[in-house]
Parts: structure tokens; sequence; C-alpha cells
């Protein structure tokens, strides 16, 4: 097939993808704006909320990778015409979501003592709980948002979920700001400060977003509540197949992320301090290939719905193809700026050259997390997941966190050892779930009658 027949849908993968990179990099920008504005407070508290963050990560990992289990079925009700069954997957997806993030709240207050036993500075460690307390309890509305989002984003109406996000980001800019800082009549409260500015946006973000769509016409038939429907075990036994794998393949993936943290803890305050820099931007590039993954799964799911399974595959490699190409932009970038960019962030010489180091990496392993993270989304359109979960484990786990402990040591290569396994790790999950989409793919189209 001729490179035409992939790059003639960039247009189209991109114009569903922006709102949802948009969107996600507002994720993303209320931890920039949380490390610029706490950067200036010192390392030890950047290290306290990057401390604090890692265990955030994982709880959030467990929910955005349930809520992804919406959008396939969403979108596969929606390719094949049935309102009726695409309302009862948005309502039983926003009571399994809130549960959720009730859930993952309770679980982050009992793991607030796990901080203690980790190796950590005990300055960070005694900085990094008060934050921890506050930013739990954002979880709750957060979930929720994300059952809307979900939702929205299975109808490839992407742009309503960007528009809350970046409006709560001004919100929490500015909260950030009073909070922080004590400027006017609010007190000054440093790390807490910046921990309810995000508590806030988040609630902010959900009342938006519920607000905008109850009000578009294309939504109202979902917004039709029925109490026959709330609770069909079926329904919620079939969310949580696609739910419960999706959030385990997050979690493997933002979990070794974490450990990075741990580990770069281990060195010291400086070093933590420049990881969590590196990670912060990798993570800006990060969000514009998870918008590409939205898309794939959005695209696929609808294939699926259709029965079209050589456009399917056509469609799907054209998402992969794009990020590809959009991540090696990022990657030149990051070479050639990866002594200024850090500087953002704080003003200490050591940091600022630790972080240009990690830089050069992330530049690398960057392409492999962008087509990871896209072939995952179109293996999740394809509603497959049990055997990307366990490729998932084996790559960041068996291959990538070994690959860290051995060359992160203060006696070995140190920071630069730790990022090495992220590199392993990721390469190899590219790989494998590459062959697997293309197993499966290939398997459609020769078994179509």
């Amino acid at each position: 097939m001729q490179l035409s027949a992939y790059t003639k849908e960039f247009q189209t993968n991109l114009t569903i993808a922006f709102p949802v990179m948009m969107g996600q990099l507002g994720h993303v920008l209320v931890g920039l704006v949380d490390n610029i504005m706490i950067g200036r407070l010192g390392a030890a508290p950047l290290a306290a909320v990057s401390l604090g963050n890692s265990l955030v990560f994982i709880a959030l990992s467990l929910g955005i990778g349930f809520s992804f289990a919406i959008t396939p079925l969403i979108a596969e009700a929606d390719g094949s015409g049935n309102i009726e069954q695409g309302r009862s997957y948005f309502h039983h997806g926003i009571i399994l979501c809130g549960v959720n993030g009730i859930l993952l709240f309770l679980l982050l207050l009992l793991a607030k003592p796990i901080l203690n036993y980790m190796d950590q500075p005990p300055e960070v460690v005694a900085l990094a709980i008060p934050y921890l307390e506050i930013v739990a309890f954002s979880m709750i509305p957060l979930m929720i948002f994300q059952a809307y989002k979900q939702f929205a984003d299975g109808l490839s109406q992407t742009k309503y979920a960007m528009y809350a996000t970046l409006i709560a980001n001004v919100v929490n800019v500015i909260f950030n700001f009073l909070l922080i800082y004590g400027v006017w009549i609010f007190p000054r409260l440093e790390l807490q400060g910046a921990a309810i500015g995000t508590l806030i946006s988040r609630f902010f973000m959900l009342w938006f977003i519920w607000e905008i769509l109850r009000r578009k016409k294309k939504f109202k038939s979902y917004f039709i509540w029925s109490k026959k429907e709330l609770f069909k075990s079926a329904i919620f036994k079939r969310i949580l197949a696609l739910g419960f794998p999706t959030a385990l393949q997050m979690l493997f993936e933002v979990a070794i992320f974490a450990g990075t943290v741990l580990l770069a803890g281990t060195l010291g305050t400086n070093p933590q301090a420049a990881n969590q820099i590196a990670l912060n931007l990798a993570s800006m590039t990060f969000m514009i290939a998870v918008g590409l993954g939205v898309t794939a799964t959005i695209r696929v799911g609808n294939q699926k719905g259709l029965k079209n399974y050589k456009n399917l595959r056509r469609v799907a490699l054209s998402t992969f193809l794009l990020v590809f190409v959009i991540e090696a932009v990022f990657a030149v970038g990051f070479i050639l700026l990866k002594d200024i960019l850090p500087i953002m962030y704080i003003d200490n010489a050591e940091v600022i050259a630790l972080a240009a180091q990690l830089l050069i990496i992330a530049a690398l392993f960057q392409l492999s997390d962008g087509l990871q993270v896209v072939i995952l989304g179109a293996l999740r359109g394809l509603q497959d997941v049990k055997i990307p979960t366990i490729i998932c484990f084996i790559a960041y786990w068996i291959i990538g966190f070994p690959v860290s402990i051995y060359f992160g040591s203060a006696d070995n290569m140190g920071s630069m050892g730790i990022w090495m396994g992220l590199l392993a790790g990721l390469t190899a999950s590219a790989v494998m779930l590459y062959f697997r989409f293309n197993y499966l793919s290939r398997k459609l189209i020769v078994e179509q009658p």
C-alpha cells in the first residue's frame, strides 16, 4: 500500500486528537505550574512534590486507565448507531468512575505511611505528606470528570474536555499564585497551597464539563436517566472486563516512572529534583501521543462497529506513523534545548546539569513511548486488553526496571542508568505490542466472510 494511503488520514487523526492532546497537556500543565512555582521555594519542596506525586500518579493511572474502557464501548455503539446501548455504557461508567474515585482517595490516605519507609530525605517526606493528603481528595472529582470525558471522546466530540481542562488550568494558576506565596488576603501555604489550587481546579473542571455536555443537543438523548438502567450487572461486568486490564496497563507504566523517582531519591535531593524536571518535560510530549492513542481507540472502535477491517488496519497504521513523526521532532528539540529547558524550573547549577543529561535519554525513549501508547489505543479499540496487559508487565518490570536498578546505583551510572531502564522497557513494549496488533488485524481481515 502506498504511503499516501496513510498520510491522507493525518488530518482526520489530528482533528480528533488535537483537543485530546490539549486536554491531556492541561493535566500535565497543572503539574508544570506547581513545579515552576514550587521550584522557586528550593530543591527540597520540588523534590517533595515529586515524591508525593509518585503515589498520586499511581492512583491516577488506575483511575484514568479504568475510565478508558468507556471510550471503545461508546465508539462501537456509535459506529453501529445504537444510542440506547451507548447511553447505558455512559451511565454505568459514571457510577463505576465515581466509586473508583472514592476508593482511590481512601487508598492514598492509607498509603501515606509508605513514604516514611522509602529511603527518602527526611525533609522531603515531611513536606510531601501534607501535600499528598489534599491532592488525594481531588481524585473524586477527577475520576467523575474522566467518565464524562471518555464518553464524549467515544462520540468523537473531544473538544469539550479540552475546554474544561484548559479553563481549569487558569483557575489552578490563580489559586496557586494566591496560596503558595500568600498574596493579598490569602495565607502563605507553600506546598499545601499548590495542593489546594489543584483541588479547586478539579472540582471546577467537573462542573464545567457536566454543564456544557448536558446543554448540547447531540448529548441530550444520553442524559435521559432511567432507574431500571442503573444497575445491569452485564454492563458493569463488560466495563470492568475492559477497564481493569487497561488500568493495570497504565499502572505498570506509571509505576515504573514512579520507581525512577524513588530510585533517584536514594541518590539525594538534587538528583531527585532533576529527575522530576526531566519527567515533567517528557510527560508533556507524551500527552501528544496520548491524544493520538485516544484517536486510535475511537477510529478503530468505529471501524469495528462497521466491520470494515481493512480500513481499520489502514487507519490504525496511519496513527502509528503520525506519532513517530511528531515524537521525532520533539526528540530533536530536547537534544538541542537540553541545557535551556531545566532553567525554567530551578536556579541550581547541579540540578540543571543532571536534568540536561536525562533529557538526552528522554529524547530517545519518547519515540518508543509514543508508539507503544498509540498501539495500545488501537488494541483497546479492538477491545483486546488482556494480552497487552501481560506484554506491558513483561516490558516494564521484567526488562525495564531491573536495568534501572542495576545501572542506577550511585557507583554505576546514577540517574542516567535509571533512565536507561526506561528506554529498554518502553522499546520492548512498543515492539511486542506492534506484533500483537499486526497479528490481530490481519486475522480479522482473513477471517471476514
